[in-house]
């Protein structure tokens, strides 16, 4: 099941954000330790200025939670454009569909928000997103840029038509 965020759950955020800056350190621009460190002023912000979603496993119990995923809208971007950020899905749960559905909240979550083209950045050499990503119609600009926490590893940037005719 996907859900969005409710605006105060941010302890929820905060340890899926950080179980998937420990899972998977590499594949994201920030690091564990950065944001380990945000207060819950810093966390609060964050689930407030991006729509953030979750994707659980129903029949665990309680609620566990299985990927996380956000959509983000940059002031300094094109008006029409939106960002998908902070990708990750439980190594339990990879390969079972999660990743799309998560992929497809935030498409619908952009187009409700007046987006035609959705933007991402995928690690080079994480083959297993960038193929996920072109599975969901994504294309690869042929950008790339580089990370504050890694410099020697660079982003290639993924951009996705939300024009019903193309997408």
């Amino acid at each position: 099941m996907i859900r969005r965020l409710a605006p105060t759950e941010w302890e929820l955020l905060r340890d899926v954000r950080l179980a998937s800056l420990t899972d998977a350190p590499t594949a994201f621009a920030s690091t564990h330790a950065r944001e380990a460190a945000f207060d819950e002023a810093t966390w609060r912000e964050r689930l407030a200025g991006n729509a953030w979603y979750v994707g659980t496993d129903p029949g665990s119990g309680p609620e566990l939670v299985t990927g996380i995923v956000a959509g983000r809208h940059d002031p300094s971007s094109p008006p029409d454009q939106r960002h998908l950020i902070a990708m990750w899905v439980a190594p339990s749960a990879r390969g079972t569909g999660l990743a799309v559905d998560l992929v497809e909240a935030v498409a619908r979550w952009a187009r409700a928000d007046g987006a035609t083209e959705l933007t991402l950045g995928v690690t080079a050499g994480n083959d297993r997103a960038s193929g996920l990503y072109l599975k969901c119609g994504f294309v690869a600009t042929g950008e790339t840029f580089l990370l504050d926490n890694d410099p020697s590893r660079p982003y290639h940037l993924f951009s996705r038509s939300l024009d019903p005719a193309t997408s």
